[in-house]
């Protein structure tokens, strides 16, 4: 009996076994599943949040392009809002530059014109006045050559020429001739009715036809000078001619001063005009250069302003003086430099070329000159000779000398690209 009891509790606890392990078995199997449902479900809801996220981060790029594409519209708009005010500015600008280069050309023209016209007439005055030196000495010879003819009817007729003209001049009647007296008295001897000759007037032809006839007949007489007559109408022809280029003169003359005066209208009025300006300039220029101090430029002769000279008074700050030469060297040279400005800034020019103009200056007075510069080149272009670095610090281009072993000269230059260097032989 309890061999059986035991078979039976031994086949009990075997079956009991086999009944734990198929349970234990199922509790893995289940477990597995759990395990797998659960991590089924951590992917999904992994996916889940990733997929929001995506949304999310799509909302976000959607909104930001959005955003993007609005800030484009306006930077567009102000863009082309900029380009037509730009466009209308340098339309603007080309009209103005060629109505400046108009007026510039026809200033030129002028000026070239009054040139040629002062030369011309200066040559005009130049010839005129050695034929006037001529005709004088041509009209002293002539008057030498009447005094002798002069002397000579002296000498021949025991008369003087107030005698000769008196008695025998233009204005004095003819009285009959001889051959006329006598056909008179040979017709009253005859018995005709006849009245007695009169004295007549000078006619020349006439006269010139006796004359002819007289020195024939005087020819036949004896030696005689034939040509005084015509050597005196000859000069007086030639006393006529030259008072008639004497007038000549005188009005090319007349016409020349006219012209001179012009000329020094013009240049007064430009002279003053440029001095007005450079002197206001010169005054900023200056209290840029000493702050504090005071320069000006003072006529010597304001009265005439084509012969006046122009004196410059500096007074550096903290200083009475006001004498160039009272000053020290880097006030002097900063002062010419005050004056060569503020003549740039009068009247501007494209290109200004200055050689070593802050040699003498020291960091505080060159750092003012820099700025100077610095306007300068605004609207001209500026080649500086110079040692000095801080000038060289602020220009576009760099040029260098330099000899080498061989004594061949070497240009080196510098050009700068915003904060790169490049650099060329």
């Amino acid at each position: 009996v309890e061999f059986v009891d035991r078979s039976e509790t031994t086949a009990a606890a075997e079956e009991a076994r086999a009944v734990e392990v198929e349970a234990r078995l199922a509790v893995r199997t289940a477990e597995e599943r759990a395990n797998a449902v659960r991590g089924r479900a951590d992917s999904l809801r992994r996916a889940a949040a990733a997929e929001r996220e995506a949304r999310v981060r799509a909302a976000r790029a959607r909104e930001a392009r959005e955003n993007a594409a609005k800030v484009a519209a306006a930077v567009a708009d102000s863009g082309r809002l900029v380009a037509e005010k730009l466009a209308a500015t340098v339309a603007l600008a080309a009209r103005r530059r060629d109505t400046l280069a108009t007026e510039r050309a026809q200033r030129s023209e002028g000026l070239t014109r009054v040139r040629a016209e002062v030369s011309e007439l200066s040559a005009r005055a130049a010839a005129l006045t050695e034929a006037l030196h001529r005709d004088e000495v041509a009209k002293a010879q002539a008057a030498l050559r009447i005094e002798q003819l002069e002397q000579q009817a002296l000498e021949q007729f025991g008369m003087a020429v107030a005698d000769l003209v008196a008695e025998y001049g233009p204005d004095v009647p003819l009285p009959p001739t001889e051959l006329e007296m006598a056909e008179y008295e040979q017709a009253k001897e005859r018995g005709e009715q006849v009245s007695a000759p009169t004295p007549m007037a000078f006619d020349r032809p006439t006269q010139e036809r006796r004359a002819k006839k007289a020195e024939k007949e005087l020819a036949e007489l004896g030696r005689v000078n034939p040509l005084a007559l015509e050597e005196f109408a000859a000069l007086e022809e030639r006393y006529n001619f030259l008072s008639t280029q004497l007038e000549d003169v005188k009005g090319a003359r007349k016409d020349l001063m006219d012209v001179i005066a012009d000329v020094d209208e013009r240049i007064l009025r430009v002279f003053t005009e440029a001095y007005a300006d450079v002197e206001q300039e010169f005054t900023q220029v200056f209290s840029t250069l000493f702050p504090g101090g005071e320069g000006r430029l003072l006529l010597t002769n304001p009265g005439d302003m084509l012969t006046t000279g122009i004196e410059v008074e500096a007074r550096p700050p903290g200083k009475k003086v006001k004498r160039l030469s009272l000053l020290s060297g880097g006030e002097k040279s900063l002062t010419a430099v005050a004056m060569l400005v503020a003549i740039f800034r009068a009247r501007p020019s494209p290109f200004y070329v200055m050689d070593e103009v802050e040699a003498a200056l020291d960091d505080v007075n060159l750092r003012r000159l820099i700025s100077l510069f610095e306007q300068l080149r605004e609207k001209s272009q500026l080649i500086v000779i110079t040692h000095q670095k801080p000038t060289m610090e602020v220009a576009d281009a760099l040029y260098g000398v330099t000899m080498q072993g061989d004594g061949i000269t070497q240009v080196i230059s510098q050009r700068m690209r915003g904060q790169e260097l490049v650099s060329s032989t």
